[in-house]
């Protein structure tokens, strides 16, 4: 979409639209550098504080992603001229605003305009140390992939739309998209530089879009160890009758850059393809050192799962390979 726009040339921009990666990083001539981002959605479940939570831990994890810290926020909203009622306005920002300041950041203000549906987010200004940004093109052959969250958001909030998902496996994916990814973030800063080599977050083109963004970025192929994969409550039994309009946009999109295992199941399979909202880290992460960082990381109250590795880039010109 971004294509025809010119590509700049001020060496102060680290980061950009071009490698698709989470959030633009802007250096000035001393300290730390800017890291940008901004994201806004329609509600994925019913409760309006928790949607507001769910749009500011969304928001602010992809400058988690880079390795920065979040500092700022403007808040985004379209709401319906005839609804919903202030009262749940007021529950969506007050989440919102809640989630900001657990991980530390200052609302500066918004914007709000009038749509057909609500949506909901923010725009998020944080801090970056510019020697130590972490991006989706630097993973290295060899390195080992770490996940931080379980994947399945997106096909219990669909499944939730029909009222086909328990209230366990609700409260799991709430809980999930409301957790930060600041924790895993903040051991990531404090661990020796290349330790990690490269990160995203998996949000709304699922695990297969996010990983294949990475690896066309980095000029490698990612083999996904499915077996491995964390999972939510429900997300495997729920899959094939919850399948999320964004599922088949990212199968359409990634599907031919994917080589799949025979002895994947249709089931795993649409998990792997399933947009996650707030989703977890996805570390490519030195083999020598992966011990050392899921200690850490587990030290920390994070979830961590090694679900893969990075190799070679595929001869045939696949990005990505499920197992």
């Amino acid at each position: 979409m971004l294509g025809d726009i010119p590509r700049t040339d001020d060496p102060r921009v680290l980061v950009d639209y071009r490698t698709g990666d989470d959030a633009g990083v802007y250096a000035w001539s001393g300290g730390p550098a800017l890291v940008q981002t901004v994201d806004f959605f329609t509600p994925v479940v019913d409760d309006p504080y928790s949607y507001g939570q769910i749009a500011a831990a969304n928001a602010l994890s992809d400058v988690y992603a880079m390795g920065g810290e979040p500092r700022t926020a403007l808040a985004i909203a379209a709401l319906p001229k005839d609804g919903p009622g202030a009262d749940v306005v007021k529950a969506i920002f007050r989440g919102g605003h809640d989630k900001l300041r657990e991980a530390g950041v200052v609302l500066l203000g918004g914007h709000t305009v009038t749509d057909t549906e609500i949506k909901f987010g923010y725009a998020i200004t944080g801090e970056i140390d510019p020697a130590r940004v972490l991006t989706n093109a630097t993973a290295r052959e060899g390195d080992h992939l770490i996940l931080t969250k379980a994947l399945g958001t997106g096909i219990i909030a669909t499944a939730l739309k029909f009222g086909r998902a328990t209230q366990g496996q609700i409260d799991a994916a709430t809980e999930s998209m409301t957790r930060l990814n600041r924790d895993a973030a903040n051991v990531i800063r404090q661990l020796p530089a290349g330790m990690v080599s490269s990160a995203t977050d998996i949000t709304g083109f699922g695990l297969v879009g996010h990983a294949a963004g990475m690896a066309a970025a980095s000029g490698v192929t990612i083999a996904i160890d499915t077996t491995a994969l964390p999972l939510l409550e429900g997300a495997v039994a729920l899959a094939e009758a919850n399948t999320p309009g964004g599922n088949k946009t990212n199968a359409a999109h990634f599907g031919p850059q994917v080589r799949i295992g025979p002895n994947v199941t249709p089931a795993m399979r649409l998990v792997a393809f399933d947009p996650q909202t707030s989703g977890g880290l996805f570390l490519a992460v030195d083999p020598g050192a992966t011990a050392h960082v899921l200690g850490k990381l587990t030290d920390a109250g994070v979830m961590t799962s090694v679900v893969g590795r990075v190799e070679r880039s595929d001869p045939g010109g696949a990005l990505l390979r499920l197992d």
